[in-house]
């Protein structure tokens, strides 16, 4: 399970530390996306299997279904972590993610997220992400 917040800067060459918490949890090579949100989408292998078997199920005959399959896997590539335990973000994803310097990388459970500093401030301070309002959406859920 990966969990907790950390700050970490790119290099010139676009490449980022991937904190050492979540180096286990990855393992020798996972999978990079474009994620929702204006973020990356970090999943190691297991995980990755897992929704590519849902993406795979999901009708050819749907239009959003399709269009979210080529969003996913068109972004996707093969991660290894270097040995200072770096990943090179590819630019179409460092675009996506609005990466530039400042980073943050987050535990979401079953994946990781990359965000710019800057989206994930603003993501923090948009108003209609009231935590008590999501809250009770989650109740409905029965969550």
């Amino acid at each position: 399970m990966f969990i907790g917040e950390y700050q970490h800067s790119l290099d010139t060459k676009g490449r980022i530390i991937i904190p050492s918490k979540f180096r286990d949890g990855l393992g020798p090579a996972f999978i990079m996306t474009k994620g929702l949100d204006n973020c990356l989408f970090i999943y190691p292998q297991k995980e990755w299997n897992v929704l590519e078997e849902k993406l795979k199920s999901l009708p050819l005959t749907n239009r959003d279904a399709r269009a979210f399959v080529r969003f996913f896997f068109a972004g996707a590539t093969e991660c290894e972590l270097d040995k200072q335990g770096r990943i090179l973000i590819p630019a179409n994803l460092r675009e996506h993610s609005k990466l530039e310097k400042e980073a943050v990388i987050i535990g979401v459970s079953t994946r990781v997220e990359i965000w710019s500093k800057t989206e994930w401030d603003m993501y923090n301070e948009d108003d209609s992400l009231s935590y008590e309002s999501i809250a009770e959406k989650m109740a409905e859920l029965g969550i």
